[in-house]
């Protein structure tokens, strides 16, 4: 008798994450159908992690490699897994990125970002007026870059929410989080009080941004709560490349938008 080895048979997607993050892998193998895999690929690399000049995308030596190993792997989907990079990479970077990826990666593998699935995602289930969440590690013009980020794309946010991580981290500067340890510190109870508390009541629904910003398991809870569909960074990209590799496996427990 032999036992499930999550090998996929299904799909195989590669992702690139941060490279000191725990929260992507961990979220992407809470909400995978039987039969897909997830492969990463780190980067170290400070966002975005390509450039765009003229038309002309530099990707970060991290990625590349990450690329030519992935083309490899007779991968699926490819996607770059970091909210920070669509945010700050400038009009058109979406785009232009994921098809300098799949340029590297040759026939095959359908190539994404973060920005691009968030936006699929939000359309399918036809929120314009998103409830934006932001993890604490957002800095105030990193904040002011995402407002800006999604009014380009045609949204218009009902507001806005900057996590409080409470005691002891509310007092360090947002740069300082993550090397202090906070990454593996967050706690989920206290993000859905506050977004319950916060959202408003003219939002049709809610966007989590932040791959790293741990969050998945509250989808459900929140939705019930405020009876409006809910948007998180990784579970948008992993519906978008489920949708894009052919895999329609109803996924419970993680929203609408993995049920539809």
């Amino acid at each position: 008798m032999t036992q499930s080895d999550n090998w996929g048979w299904r799909a195989r997607i590669g992702m690139f994450i941060v490279g000191t993050e725990v929260v992507p892998e961990a979220e992407w193998w809470a909400m995978l159908p039987p039969g897909v895999s997830v492969h990463a690929a780190r980067v170290s690399a400070p966002a975005p992690w390509a450039r765009l000049n003229g038309g002309e995308v530099t990707m970060a030596e991290d990625v590349l490699r990450g690329l030519r190993q992935f083309a490899a792997m007779h991968l699926s989907a490819v996607v770059l897994g970091h909210s920070s990079s669509s945010i700050l990479g400038g009009a058109g970077w979406d785009a232009a990125v994921a098809a300098a990826m799949a340029a590297v990666l040759g026939e095959g593998p359908f190539t994404t970002t973060n920005g691009l699935d968030c936006a699929a995602a939000l359309a399918a289930v036809a929120v314009r007026r998103p409830f934006l969440v932001l993890p604490p590690w957002f800095n105030d013009a990193t904040v002011a870059a995402g407002l800006a980020y999604y009014a380009a794309q045609g949204l218009t946010p009902a507001g806005h929410l900057r996590y409080d991580p409470g005691p002891g981290w509310r007092d360090l500067p947002p740069g300082e989080l993550y090397p202090r340890g906070m990454g593996t510190a967050q706690q989920i109870e206290p993000l859905h009080a506050q977004i319950r508390a916060a959202c408003p009541a003219d939002a049709d629904g809610v966007l989590i941004a932040g791959t790293g910003f741990r969050c998945v398991g509250i989808i459900d809870a929140l939705e019930q709560d405020l009876g409006r569909p809910v948007v998180t960074a990784n579970q948008a990209s992993l519906w978008h490349c489920l949708r894009r590799a052919g895999v329609r496996a109803e996924v419970t427990g993680y929203g609408r938008l993995l049920r539809g």
